[in-house]
């Protein structure tokens, strides 16, 4: 083909997917495998947002509500928020995508992390803007490197707050420091995905930024509903921000950008506050039982302010993740962003906690590494 294909999109590396686990377990001869590889919720949705999805089934031949009225008046309720405070999106990472598509043209700077999410800078260079890519100090992000990079010609930063892969989340008092410090004329995102597995001390006041900008740089919040209510397979994600940010996104949004499902999945999910809070202090007890057993068996925990944490394996991730695969226990190397001795772990249900601590042992044993 004579095609021309512009050079930011010839210089991106696909983000990579992870294998199904059918395919996995044909290809390492295992079956049953369990996976704590990809931060998702172990327990699954609320069983009545299945339930009102199972229903929900016999509509599947109507356009889904392009605005999610429903949904984002429900948001806007338990938040305190105007619904025009708020924007739906085929997972937070197309709020991502809004956000640059809205105010990011070619040759404009964009701020991030490494590591963090790595969405971020290929939005960016499929705009064509310019990505400056930060490294982590302590595991943290660091904000005074961040805020000496800014020039004119920056229009967003982000910051994933928890961490990932780390789990750490920025001191608020730090946070507001450095927010206070930002220019009027560059958007600061919190990435907050992580948000509900949080010490409650360390969440900062969305509204009054949001509400309470003037003089300062505007912020917007990322959240999904992927993590602690379980719809990851569904795709939804939104965020809150001023309406004068929020009425961009909605010009460089598609119509019909959520599902009818996800909507309703999510609308349901929502008013379960039994359910959610159930998997909030499962998750905290699996944690804490983790991390504990971990350190036993001569490996090093890192705290998190997550539903997953870091291991340092006291040897090659890679080496690791391998042995543990053919256990069928399936978790993720952190060989490639530097962290060669590292592996991240989900907190899965207890049976799924019981069996990885077991593979784990067996593993460390093998190799030689404790």
């Amino acid at each position: 083909m004579k095609i021309k294909i512009p050079a930011a999109i010839a210089a991106i590396t696909p983000y990579p997917p992870g294998k199904p686990l059918d395919e996995l377990e044909r290809e390492y001869g295992i079956k049953n495998s369990i996976k704590l590889a990809s931060n998702e919720n172990g327990w699954g949705p609320s069983p009545k947002a299945i339930s009102a999805l199972r229903n929900e089934l016999l509509n599947l031949h109507r356009y889904p509500d392009g605005s999610c009225f429903y949904l984002v008046q429900a948001l806007a309720e338990k938040l305190g928020l105007a619904a025009n405070e708020i924007v739906v999106g085929n997972g937070s990472n197309e709020v991502i995508e809004f956000l640059v598509k809205a105010f990011v043209q070619e040759g404009d700077e964009v701020i991030t992390s490494h590591p963090s999410f790595l969405m971020y800078q290929k939005i960016v260079q499929v705009r064509g803007g310019v990505n400056h890519i930060l490294a982590l100090k302590n595991m943290r992000h660091d904000l005074k490197a961040i805020q000496k990079k800014i020039t004119e010609k920056t229009r967003l930063i982000f910051l994933d707050n928890p961490n990932n892969p780390t789990g750490t989340a920025i001191p608020p008092v730090e946070l507001y420091r450095f927010l206070s410090e930002i220019p009027e004329s560059v958007i600061v995102v919190l990435d907050e995905a992580y948000v509900d597995f949080m010490d409650n001390k360390l969440q900062v006041d969305f509204y009054s930024l949001i509400r309470n900008n003037a003089g300062r740089c505007p912020v917007v919040f990322l959240r999904t509903f992927s993590k602690a209510y379980g719809l990851a397979g569904l795709r939804v994600g939104y965020g809150l921000m001023p309406r004068e940010i929020a009425e961009c996104l909605h010009k460089v949004r598609q119509p019909f950008n959520i599902n009818q499902m996800a909507q309703v999945g999510a609308l349901v999910a929502l008013d379960d506050e039994k359910y959610y809070r159930s998997t909030l202090q499962r998750t905290a007890e699996g944690l804490a039982f983790l991390s504990k057993e971990v350190d036993r068996l001569g490996c090093r925990s890192y705290p998190s302010e997550t539903n997953f944490f870091l291991i340092d394996v006291q040897g090659n991730a890679d080496k690791l993740y391998q042995a543990m695969l053919y256990k069928g226990v399936i978790v993720r190397s952190m060989s490639a962003y530097g962290f060669t001795d590292f592996i991240r772990v989900t907190v899965g249900t207890e049976e799924e906690n019981n069996r990885f601590l077991s593979s784990l042992a067996d593993c460390l044993k093998e190799l030689g590494y404790v």
